[in-house]
């Protein structure tokens, strides 16, 4: 049976952030059964409809990302918390995906959603905005475990891995559940 493909979406556009960084550990830690794709986000232009109706042509950013998510089979989500909530990049790349009405790439892909933050509560707020975006996309969502690394900074070596054996246990049981969820719900 091939590995399925995944796309990892990263809401922090930093190259350095803790967030791709356990996105990578992350990756690290999958059965061959899934394969991945980082799709970045950060040089998608703002959903603005004007830009595509009335002869317009999309810009070329939305039409490669709109087709790399629409080539997977689910879909990984990292996110940071910025002000209790997901970062701009991150909900502009969620509008971009769900546009034109009616033509959602994001439709029937299983998602998963870690929230990485230097914080106490791991991104908690910045979660579950985004698991309240996943139901209007109508992405069947993995709900246990979920998963929130609070103190990122401290579970994370210079060398930018995981330097916790019980963070690491954890994030090997997640993405093992997340490709069981896979496996049972991507469309075949």
């Amino acid at each position: 049976m091939p590995a399925k493909k995944i796309a990892v979406v990263i809401g922090s556009l930093r190259k350095d952030s803790m967030n791709r960084k356990f996105a990578h550990e992350v990756i690290a830690l999958a059965p061959p059964s899934l394969t991945f794709e980082i799709v970045e986000i950060g040089e998608l232009a703002i959903y603005n409809q004007d830009l595509e109706e009335n002869g317009a042509v999309a810009p070329q950013a939305w039409t490669q990302f709109r087709q790399r998510i629409k080539d997977v089979d689910g879909v990984l989500f990292f996110t940071p918390e910025y002000n209790r909530s997901t970062p701009a990049a991150l909900k502009n790349a969620i509008d971009v995906g769900s546009r034109p009405y009616g033509a959602s790439v994001w439709s029937g892909k299983p998602a998963a959603i870690v929230s990485v933050s230097p914080g106490a509560t791991g991104g908690f707020g910045a979660n579950h905005h985004l698991r309240q975006s996943m139901v209007f996309l109508d992405m069947p969502l993995l709900q246990q475990p979920e998963a929130y690394i609070g103190g990122a900074a401290n579970l994370l070596g210079p060398d930018g891995k995981i330097n916790n054996d019980g963070t690491r246990q954890f994030l090997k049981k997640f993405i093992d559940t997340y490709a069981a969820w896979v496996e049972t719900t991507a469309k075949k």
